[in-house]
């Protein structure tokens, strides 16, 4: 997810996705080789404000490897809205990057089309072992009981951002702990005329990534435990109709949020028109927009009651981008090398640094540079609160289908529609439908 994911990913569709299977490893002779060993090819995801800004952070990085290792890698910083579709393309034609970030959240799909290099004790010892990054950034790296399809680049988490000149203006001591409080508040800052609350209600993403927190908090699972797609039983529908309702029933998202997609959201927060934003570690993006750090506090997600932790009380998805390997690169003994310098304990406290995400590698993650009170809390959330999404081989899929449901419900309530438990389900159950039969 770029610092966050910027845009909501293409549509996968079935042909594409049986294709992908097909493959078994995205090329004709089956595997990789070191034909190539000076060059590397990385398809990096656009992390910061602009592409720009990622190839200021990144190109002195990647000249530092070629000085070290004489291996020049070729850089190119793919958007979010098109990085997913271009790595399927990849895998089936075989014409692919050595060296790619994925949204950890795609890890099982991408694993299950055999195109990746599977990170097994072998491969982890030639970059220093798995057991240097933190167990809940590895849990999102793919299918349980597999070896992990990429190793953890930068972990995020959500949390509250709230200004605190608009808190005081409303009179407000403290940031909501709990949705009822955050609506509570919503009302008194709507009576001072800023708007509460921001989103991107056209981001498949974005949305996906709220209604699977919330349907944590009412104990729901999207998938059975065999794997199937379940969009539409009681605690899911719940959860995409609480989250809705914050702009249909309650009020503390504006209807015009119903369009975003692109940080319009970030940016209204940023210029003070909303008094709070959910984002994933936002102060990078926050301050490209010329908002200092003094201006807002960050908390914890709210939760329905008391306080966040695991169960009903998660409060975030592990936010965070991977770093995998294409297994037909012409070049997999520099690709591993690559994968080692950029989790390397020097290297995760640059990137992480200009990206405001937390490193997933342990010796990195207890750098005094995040320790910060507003890094404190998303490392709180990572190591106490925050789940997984599903690594299940459809999970690219069911991400597609809920979110634009999600983002349909959105546009229901911005066009004056009536947003009930009946819709609700409908608009799931038609995204079940959308989903692989097994």
């Amino acid at each position: 997810m770029r610092s966050i994911r910027a845009a909501a990913v293409g549509a996968v569709t079935m042909s594409l996705a049986l294709a992908v299977s097909a493959c078994g490893g995205g090329s004709s002779t089956g595997g990789g080789s070191d034909d190539s060993p000076k060059t590397l090819t990385y398809w990096a995801s656009n992390q910061g404000a602009s592409i720009e800004v990622d190839k200021k952070v990144l190109q002195p990085e990647l000249d530092k490897f070629e000085k070290q290792t004489g291996i020049k890698v070729k850089l190119e910083v793919v958007p979010w809205s098109d990085l997913l579709n271009r790595i399927l393309t990849a895998t089936t034609s075989g014409q692919g990057p050595d060296v790619l970030n994925i949204g950890n959240t795609w890890s099982a799909s991408l694993q299950a089309t055999g195109a990746l290099l599977p990170w097994d004790a072998k491969n982890f010892d030639k970059i220093g072992g798995k057991d240097r990054f933190v167990d809940s950034a590895l849990g999102s790296t793919g299918a349980e009981g597999k070896d992990p399809a990429a190793v953890p680049l930068y972990s995020m988490a959500y949390a509250l951002y709230y200004n605190k000149q608009i808190f005081a203006d409303a009179g407000i001591a403290k940031p909501p702990a709990t949705w009822d409080e955050l609506i509570a508040d919503g009302k008194k800052i709507s009576a001072k005329g800023k708007s509460p609350l921001g989103a991107e209600g056209s981001n498949v993403s974005e949305n996906i990534h709220h209604v699977f927190v919330f349907g944590k908090q009412h104990g729901a699972d999207f998938f059975t435990p065999d794997g199937k797609a379940d969009f539409t039983n009681d605690g899911v529908v719940a959860a995409v109709k609480q989250y809705v309702d914050l702009m249909a029933k309650d009020k503390v998202i504006p209807t015009g949020d119903a369009e975003y997609a692109q940080n319009q959201s970030v940016s209204d927060f940023a210029k003070g028109k909303q008094a709070m934003l959910l984002w994933q570690s936002a102060a990078a993006n926050l301050k490209s927009q010329g908002m200092s750090e003094d201006q807002y506090g960050i908390a914890p997600v709210p939760v329905q009651s008391g306080t966040p932790g695991t169960g009903a009380q998660v409060n975030s998805m592990v936010a965070g981008i991977n770093l995998a390997v294409f297994k037909n690169s012409h070049n997999l003994d520099g690709a591993t090398k690559f994968v080692k310098f950029m989790t390397s304990d020097e290297e995760q406290k640059v990137l992480n640094t200009a990206y405001s995400s937390i490193p997933p590698v342990k010796a990195a993650q207890e750098d005094a540079a995040f320790t910060t009170p507003s890094n404190a809390v998303l490392k709180d959330t990572l190591a106490k609160s925050a789940a997984a999404l599903p690594q299940v081989a459809d999970e690219s899929q069911f991400e597609t289908a809920v979110g634009t449901a999600v983002k349909e419900l959105f546009a229901d309530v911005a066009a004056g529609r009536a947003v009930t438990t009946e819709s609700v389900k409908a608009k799931l159950q038609k995204a079940q439908q959308q989903m692989p039969t097994k």
